[in-house]
């Protein structure tokens, strides 16, 4: 199976190096030729709680080395979804699956829109990583990788894939309601990235302080209310224990948001809290703390230029 890893971040460096150690033809995908053909020659160094080790991937910026694939692995940011959709259309053939284990909401109907629904699969993973330099990672947390079909059908491609990751070290699952999957997965995302963005904190120390904690509750009961008027079946009993587990479990991580405040980069705001702000607003539910962390992160990304005198 030719796979193809879209994007070279911290979490696509880390799914190509574990990716590696499978016997499937394997592509990272790059939107800086220069930059791929330095990882290209490096290789990815991984460190953290799987070890120190280093994986050779081959990486490019031009479709055209690649040809064609049968899986499409989209880790891209949730606001790049369009125009790499787009960049990608060559390497789509009528076997092809795209699966996004991106961040947010909205991902799976922009693929489809561009590409194909019939096409595109969904996850979300509690895998974390965080990108140290090009091509370079610390493995943070390790968790279940869930896939699955927004029809709910399994069909034998799906299954493929959880055996390719399986066996690459990456536990996976298939689900059929991927869809409380993905407002599962936001949650966890509501209640730690605009908050660890915002205080700088990795997610372990955002339940060590009282003031950061009661924010993260208030933040995620929000998303919660949400939910349930869309009569939304979350996946977890008590989403609020859930998110807090996870800040233990990736103690050591910095969230992805803050690794793009920190880079200066823009974030995947819009997609997470912004979701429930928007929703809320739809729905008549208020959604004060969300809104307030929005603002926050937006006023950070417009002024990075700026420094206090």
């Amino acid at each position: 199976m030719r796979i193809v890893v879209v994007g070279p971040g911290a979490m696509g460096c880390l799914l190509s190096a574990f990716l590696s150690k499978t016997q499937q033809d394997l592509w990272l995908l790059d939107k800086d030729k220069e930059r791929a053909v330095r990882i290209n020659q490096q290789g990815i160094i991984v460190e953290g709680i799987s070890g120190e080790w280093q994986a050779r991937v081959k990486v490019t910026a031009d479709v055209n080395d690649i040809k064609n694939s049968d899986l499409i692995i989209l880790a891209v940011k949730s606001y790049d979804t369009h125009q790499v959709c787009i960049s990608i259309k060559p390497l789509i053939g009528e076997e092809t699956i795209v699966l996004t284990l991106q961040n947010g909401l909205g991902n799976i109907e922009t693929i489809g829109e561009i590409i194909g629904q019939d096409k595109v699969i969904a996850g979300v993973t509690n895998q974390a990583a965080t990108l140290l330099a090009e091509g370079h990672i610390r493995h943070a947390g390790v968790g279940e990788t869930i896939i699955g079909r927004v029809d709910s059908r399994i069909p034998v491609g799906l299954r493929q894939i959880r055996e390719i990751f399986n066996k690459a070290g990456l536990p996976t699952k298939i689900s059929r309601d991927i869809k409380s999957l993905l407002w599962s997965k936001l949650i966890i995302n509501v209640g730690i990235n605009a908050l660890s963005a915002i205080t700088r904190l990795n997610n372990g120390k955002l339940i060590e302080f009282e003031g950061t904690r009661r924010i993260l509750r208030e933040v995620v009961m929000e998303a919660i209310r949400i939910a349930k008027r869309k009569r939304i079946k979350l996946i977890y009993d008590d989403p609020l224990a859930k998110v807090e587990a996870v800040c233990e479990a990736t103690a050591t991580n910095a969230s992805s948001m803050l690794q793009d405040i920190l880079r200066n980069k823009r974030t995947e705001i819009d997609s997470i809290n912004g979701v429930v702000v928007r929703l809320g607003q739809e729905l008549g539910i208020p959604v004060p703390v969300n809104s307030v962390l929005v603002d926050l992160v937006k006023t950070i990304e417009a002024s990075y230029n700026l420094k206090a005198s």
